[in-house]
């Protein structure tokens, strides 16, 4: 054999040995304890009718307001092979009691077949972040067998989705997990049942529902309950919840690796210097070895997520080169730091898209990013922070800081709890250059829209787009975004 052909010869492994399919009609069956009726194969699982592609299995769930069993028809006709119902039906399927039972049923067969190293992802901010740059990674280190939950499917109803997509042929797998209340994430992590659980971050998000950032850390913590015999957590060195999740994952027989600026960390960061891309070169420590790579993200919640990113690779097994690559390469993601070049008068604009989610501490981190963001003008788009509760008026008011420091010189406040940021700046603040910010109080996108095109963006302009996915900002970045070139 030339040296050419041994280059090019693809190692062989007991997984390339196993069919393709993803499940047949009896697996399914065995799974949920349903009855097939015809003979099939699938090569993926859906719930959305309007998301299958060829060659899937239709999940027809069930819920308050919605029966998926009506969309049958439009599933078979985007190409769907088969559905999983609880009723009769022409087409091929699996007849089960419930369809929500059933996937979950399927989801703890797939987890139990599955040879795969198991990643489980949550956090108060960055999870779906760091969940991609964890795959990014461990699908270089694998060759492209590594799967992840897509999106943020990381509900009782995504994470078994997710799970039963995850094929045997799988070498690592990815899984993103959220909750807004306690008990929630046990839930969870009983179905992924990691080998390691990785803790992003504890901030104030969904604190309405659980009280205080300790009650939310605790609530975070269940991750481990469901960890495999000798797992890993990985965990923020520098939250001041750092003893309590120590304490919960030590209490489950986890080995520990926590990562950050702290001289306890032990994925420790040694140096960040910004790049003229925007990104970060990064040096780090672990256990003797210095660690040099680019993280391509903007920010300093960036540099911290890298250093998660690369604890939870090791933790897992993959190679912290491919991790350094993966982390290089990143591009943000569509409502999570996505960035558009929007043809403006005068040239282009920036739109930083981060119209999906919004607490308080991603607040904060994205205007920082903002501010040190080379721009004629910055502008920021900022929707209200839901479930907050009875903090609400306080953490929006708590924005002024972050805001005046970011040298913004237009805010769009959008949504009824930004009156209290409003009233704030309505005091006459100004920001570090001693002048005062122009700002607009809006009751919904539409409005923000509207003002924003009366404002009049121009060339060089930066625009940072943040808000709870429910105050609808995404809207305004496709308006605006559907310009970009």
């Amino acid at each position: 054999m030339n040296a050419l052909a041994e280059i090019l010869r693809w190692p062989s492994a007991p997984s390339d040995r196993l069919r393709l399919a993803l499940w047949t009609a009896r697996e399914i069956a065995e799974a949920t304890g349903g009855t097939a009726y015809g003979e099939f194969q699938v090569s993926g699982v859906e719930m959305d009718s309007r998301d299958v592609r060829s060659g899937d299995l239709f999940v027809a769930l069930k819920g308050e307001s919605m029966d998926g069993h009506k969309f049958l028809d439009k599933a078979f006709a985007n190409g769907a092979v088969a559905a999983l119902v609880d009723r009769p039906i022409e087409q091929p399927h699996v007849l089960v009691e419930d369809t929500s039972s059933a996937l979950e049923l399927l989801a703890k067969a797939a987890r139990n077949r599955a040879s795969a190293k198991v990643i489980g992802v949550t956090g108060s901010v960055g999870k779906t972040g760091v969940k991609e740059a964890i795959f990014a990674a461990l699908e270089r280190t694998s060759r492209g067998a590594a799967h992840r939950s897509i999106r943020s499917y990381n509900n009782h109803v995504g994470v078994p989705l997710s799970l039963s997509r995850m094929t045997p042929r799988s070498k690592f797998g990815v899984f993103e997990m959220g909750m807004n209340h306690a008990g929630e994430i046990a839930g969870l992590t009983a179905q992924v049942r990691p080998h390691v659980a990785v803790i992003t971050t504890i901030a104030p998000a969904h604190i309405e529902n659980l009280g205080s950032e300790e009650a939310i850390a605790d609530a975070k913590a269940e991750i481990f309950e469901g960890l495999e015999k000798d797992g890993t957590a990985v965990i923020p060195a520098d939250s001041p919840h750092f003893e309590r999740l120590r304490d919960a994952a030590q209490a489950k027989g986890a080995s520990v690796i926590s990562f950050g600026k702290a001289d306890h960390s032990d994925m420790r960061l040694l140096d960040a210097i910004p790049l003229a891309s925007g990104g970060s070169l990064v040096t780090a420590a672990m256990g003797g070895h210095r660690l040099c790579f680019n993280v391509a993200e903007p920010g300093e919640h960036w540099i911290a997520n890298a250093l998660c990113v690369m604890a939870a690779v090791h933790a897992a097994g993959g190679d912290l080169g491919s991790a350094g690559l993966a982390l290089a390469e990143m591009g943000g993601l569509k409502g999570r730091g996505a960035r558009l070049r929007v043809p403006v008068p005068g040239g282009h604009a920036l739109l930083i898209d981060e119209s999906y989610n919004a607490n308080p501490a991603s607040m904060r981190a994205t205007l920082s990013q903002l501010g040190q963001t080379p721009a004629t003008r910055r502008i920021a788009v900022l929707g209200a922070m839901k479930e907050l509760g009875d903090f609400a008026p306080a953490f929006h008011a708590q924005l002024l800081e972050p805001l005046l420091a970011s040298d913004t010189d237009f805010a769009v406040l959008v949504g009824e709890e930004m009156v209290a940021l409003a009233r704030e700046l309505g005091k006459g603040a100004a920001n570090t250059l001693g002048k005062p910010l122009r700002f607009a109080h809006c009751g919904n996108a539409g409005e923000a829209i509207a003002e924003l095109e009366e404002f009049g963006l121009t060339g060089g302009d930066a625009v940072l787009v943040k808000g709870s996915n429910s105050v609808g900002l995404a809207r305004l970045v496709a308006h605006f975004g559907a310009r970009e070139g």
